[in-house]
């Protein structure tokens, strides 16, 4: 049988993760707060994005 491509990176990348986790909490630490910094800045992007539509693209 097939094994489902999806899954084996899935578990790949969860073994990585806890891989880094467990051997150095530190820089896991900074990579979460690195990617939490991402996803707050492109929510802020595209909030002024919307509010720059909302008053007429001006």
């Amino acid at each position: 049988m097939a094994v489902n491509s999806k899954k084996v990176a899935v578990y790949v990348v969860a073994v990585f993760v806890l891989y880094v986790i467990i051997t150095d909490p530190e820089k896991a630490a900074d990579y979460v707060q690195i990617g939490f910094e991402g996803v707050s800045e492109a929510a802020k992007a595209i909030g002024d994005f919307m509010t720059w539509l909302a008053n007429g693209g001006k």
